[in-house]
Formats: C-alpha cells, sequence, structure tokens
C-alpha cells in the first residue's frame, strides 16, 4: 500500500490524475443530493400551494438536522484514510464501522426528539395555519428516515477513506432515481398525497443506507475487521467529530445572519438573496469535490509517514482550488444576464441580483483556496484548528452584517460581508497550511 504512494518529487501529473480520480465522481454524488428535495418538490407542487410550502418548511428543518451530522463523513474520512495509509485495511473498517454505529445511535436520537417537537417546531417557521398540517405530516415521516440518512454520511466516509468515490455516485444516482419513481407511485398512483412523497423518501433512504452497508459489511468481513459496537471506538468518533460540530454550527450560524439580514432589506432582497444562496451552494459543489479528494488524499499520506509527499499534494490541490475558482468566477460575471432571467423576471429583484452577482464571481478563486484548505486540514484530523479558525471567522462576520442595514448597500453589501467571512476563512486556513502544524504522521493523529 505505501509503495504505490508519490514522494515529494513525484510529477504534478500523477497527483492531478490521483485528485481527478476521486473529485469527478464526487461531484457527481454531490450534485445527486440535491435532487431529491427538487424531485419532491416537482411532485408535490402540483398538489397544491399549502402542500409544497408545507414541504419546504419540513425539508428545510430536516436538511439541517442532517447537516449538523456531516462530520460523520469528514471524521470518518480522515480516520479511514489514515488506516488505509498505514497499510491496515481491517482496522480501516473497523474505524469505519464506529462512525456507523455512531450514526445509528445519533438517527435514534434525533427521532427521539423530532417526532413529538414537530408541531412546535413547524410553528416556530411561522406556518400558516393551512400550511402547518402538511409540514408536521411531511416532518413526522421523513425524521423515521433520519438513522438511514445518518449511515449514508458515516458510510460515505468510510468508502471515500478507502479512496472509493465511484461507489458513493452510484449509490447515490440510485437512490434518486428510486425516490423519484417511488414519489410518483405513492403521491398519485397510491394516492397518499404529500405523505406519500415523505414514505417514497424514506424508503429511497434506507435503501442507500443498505446498499452502503453491504459493501462495507463485506469489506469488513474480508479483512477480518469486527461487526459489532466497541464503546470506546464509537467514543473516539464521537470526540473526534466535535469540533467539526462546532465548526458546521458556526458556519450555519453565518448562513442564517445572512439570511435574516437580507430579510431585513426587504422582499426583492430576500428573493434575491435566495436565488445568490442557491447559486453559491452549486458552485460549491465543483469546489468540495476537490475538498473531499484532499480529505481522503492528505489522510492516506499522513497515515503512511508521507508528510512531504502531503506537503505536496495540498500545494497542488490549492492550484486546482485557484485554477476552479477563477474559471467559475469567469463563468458566473460572463453568464450574469443569462442566470437572472432563469430565476426571476422581477425588475426589482433583477436590480438587486445582478450587482451581488459579480460580487459572488469575485469572489470565488478564494473560495476555491478555502475549500480545498479546508479539506487538506480535515483530512489531516485538524478538527480543533478548524473549529477555532471558524469560531474566529463567524465573530468577525456577524457584525459586519449587522451593520449592513444601517450603512446602506443593500444586498451587495451583505455579499461584500459573505466575502470578507471567506477573506477570514482563507487567512486563517493558510496560516495552519503554511506552519506544516496539520502534518502530523500516523495510523491515528
Amino acid at each position: 500500500m505505501t509503495q504505490a504512494l508519490d514522494t515529494p518529487k513525484a510529477a504534478p501529473g500523477r497527483h492531478d490524475r490521483e485528485i481527478l480520480a476521486l473529485a469527478v465522481p464526487a461531484f457527481g454524488a454531490l450534485v445527486a443530493e440535491p435532487l431529491f428535495v427538487l424531485v419532491d418538490s416537482a411532485i408535490v407542487g402540483h398538489l397544491g400551494t399549502s402542500q409544497l410550502a408545507g414541504l419546504g418548511i419540513a425539508a428545510a428543518l430536516l436538511t439541517t438536522a442532517v447537516s449538523v451530522f456531516i462530520f460523520l463523513a469528514y471524521a470518518t474520512t480522515a480516520a479511514v484514510s489514515r488506516r488505509v495509509g498505514s497499510g491496515d485495511l481491517g482496522a480501516a473498517l473497523r474505524q469505519g464501522m464506529d462512525g456507523i454505529w455512531l450514526a445509528l445511535l445519533l438517527g435514534a436520537a434525533v427521532i427521539t426528539l423530532a417526532l413529538p417537537t414537530a408541531p412546535w417546531l413547524v410553528s416556530a417557521f411561522g406556518a400558516s395555519d393551512t400550511v402547518a398540517p402538511y409540514a408536521i405530516t411531511y416532518l413526522r415521516i421523513s425524521a423515521l428516515g433520519i438513522p438511514a440518512m445518518l449511515v449514508v454520511l458515516a458510510a460515505t466516509g468510510v468508502l471515500r477513506g478507502l479512496q472509493d468515490t465511484r461507489t458513493p455516485l452510484y449509490v447515490a444516482v440510485g437512490g434518486f432515481a428510486l425516490n423519484a419513481g417511488l414519489n410518483a407511485a405513492l403521491v398519485y398512483g397510491a394516492g397518499l398525497g404529500i405523505a406519500g412523497s415523505a414514505w417514497g423518501t424514506v424508503i429511497a433512504q434506507c435503501a442507500m443506507a443498505a446498499a452502503y452497508l453491504l459493501v462495507v459489511i463485506r469489506g469488513a468481513r474480508r479483512h477480518g475487521a469486527s461487526l459489532r459496537p466497541d464503546a470506546a471506538g464509537i467514543r473516539a468518533c464521537a470526540q473526534a467529530g466535535i469540533p467539526l460540530l462546532i465548526r458546521t454550527l458556526s458556519l450555519r450560524a453565518v448562513l442564517m445572519i445572512a439570511t435574516a439580514v437580507a430579510a431585513r432589506l426587504g422582499d426583492a432582497d430576500i428573493a434575491a438573496h435566495q436565488i445568490l444562496l442557491a447559486l453559491w451552494s452549486l458552485l460549491a459543489f465543483a469546489l468540495d469535490a476537490i475538498a473531499i479528494a484532499g480529505q481522503a488524499i492528505i489522510g492516506r499520506y499522513l497515515g503512511a509517514g508521507d508528510i512531504g509527499g502531503a506537503k505536496t499534494v495540498c500545494r497542488r490541490m490549492v492550484q486546482w482550488g485557484i485554477v476552479s475558482g477563477f474559471v467559475l468566477g469567469a463563468l458566473v460575471a460572463v453568464a450574469r444576464p443569462l442566470i437572472v432571467p432563469l430565476f426571476t423576471t422581477d425588475p426589482m429583484v433583477e436590480e438587486a441580483l445582478l450587482p451581488a452577482l459579480l460580487v459572488v464571481a469575485v469572489s470565488q478563486p478564494v473560495a476555491g483556496v478555502v475549500f480545498v484548505l479546508d479539506g487538506v486540514l480535515m483530512g489531516a484530523g485538524d478538527g480543533r484548528y478548524l473549529a477555532s479558525a471558524m469560531v474566529i471567522t463567524l465573530a468577525v462576520f456577524a457584525p459586519a452584517a449587522l451593520l449592513v442595514p444601517l450603512i446602506g448597500g443593500g444586498l451587495t453589501a451583505l455579499w461584500c460581508a459573505m466575502t470578507l467571512m471567506m477573506l477570514v476563512r482563507m487567512a486563517t486556513l493558510q496560516l495552519r497550511a503554511r506552519s506544516g502544524r496539520w502534518a502530523v504522521a500516523g495510523a491515528t493523529r
């Protein structure tokens, strides 16, 4: 295993092929994930406005609940890839099983909280009396699939750590197709309405989790890894995930503050802001694919004790991030007149959107560096630093964003504050990357 690793003097082309082999399938899997909600929205939307609004509220709650536990994928990738680098596939898969058991436990806890609190959560979103029943129905049924969703996160991390991003792509595409078919059959064929959409999504998520478990369990048996829950291993996974949980919560706080400020700017601004967030998320998928490759490759190099190789790959991936950011930014800048009509024909929304889109375009090279270095430090298991850096970033962003309604500038000023947030992240991450303190060799950090 270690003999196959590149040395610091390896040709850049070898690193490029390695990065592409992981990043391209990862991008496909990332793009497939939001299609679940799009399919649900398209099918439920034909039932009526109240049903669609209910789906929107429930989907927002579910997305938040699951995204909080994204550390299940990130921490597992880092831990498994280190074991792979050290040549111990049995230990790698045992580490992966610990992450999956943690996902099941967390999923059970979330169900226990979500079912009785569903009416209160929906009410907190300000749902009307006509919308609330649909939101509660969808939320309660879909909550039953949360353990499966979390297993998918953890198992995805296992496979990424094993340097396999193709299987997650196949599972994501299969899950999307199954979800679309089930939703159509249950909503219209069985006449279950919005409940049918929820059940279709739950079944699809469970099928995806089963597919992942089949692959991981088969690998674990092949390499003699135990499938039984190990309290110490599960506890270690949870401890590794806590810093990444803090990082994720801080990032979610940034997005929530930005949305709250946009809402205060006016209806046209909040509408334009939602379009910008959707586009920003789409651009992030492309850059995040490189970050995922970074998580897997860096962990493997450090697990093999090849610090020089890890630093070389880090530098190469940063170059990839910068180039990708410039390309994406140029595309957005040039296509601005074409992008806006796709989302809105409201002149006021267009007026708010056009200059803010230019800010998004200019910030993409910065985003490229941020996403890549985020992935590198995750792959190195440097979660504590990532948590601290994101808390600092939140502390800088919050006052800057909250000042926007007072100093003026509208949505463009708000997205300048978002760019400031990315610049702070880049500065903190580059500081760590250049220090070399993240590059700790060994099968465990």
